[in-house]
């Protein structure tokens, strides 16, 4: 809970760094998150509406925590972007959110498994 909390706290800041499992903890804190929401909807019959709201709500957060975790393997947060290329471009997104940190500082700032 609390990397979910520390991506939360850092709304829309995209300079630094990101360690994997703060990148991971907000992603997965974010799918349990919508998949209850979406699930109690579906019970009692709505539309969806509130996991939707929960999901854009979050869209900014999940964008920064991805860019900076990018930036935590010496990447522009631009790769972002090869995500949409179908198929192929999720895949080495996924390679790059799965890699270690580089070591040391980088371009983007001090390794903030140091810290």
């Amino acid at each position: 809970m609390e990397w979910y909390l520390e991506a939360l706290k850092k709304y829309a800041v995209i300079d630094g760094r990101s360690r994997r499992m703060e990148y991971w903890m907000f992603t997965l804190f974010n799918v349990i998150i919508t998949f209850v929401l979406g699930f109690m909807e579906g019970l009692v019959g709505g539309p969806g509406i509130i996991a939707n709201l929960y999901a854009l709500a979050v869209l900014v957060p999940g964008i920064a925590v991805g860019v900076r975790r990018l930036h935590d393997t010496d990447r522009s947060g631009w790769w972002l972007l090869i995500a949409l290329i179908p198929c192929l471009g999720a895949i080495i997104l996924l390679v790059f959110m799965i890699e270690d940190s580089t070591p040391g500082d980088n371009r983007f700032g001090p390794n903030p498994k140091a810290a």
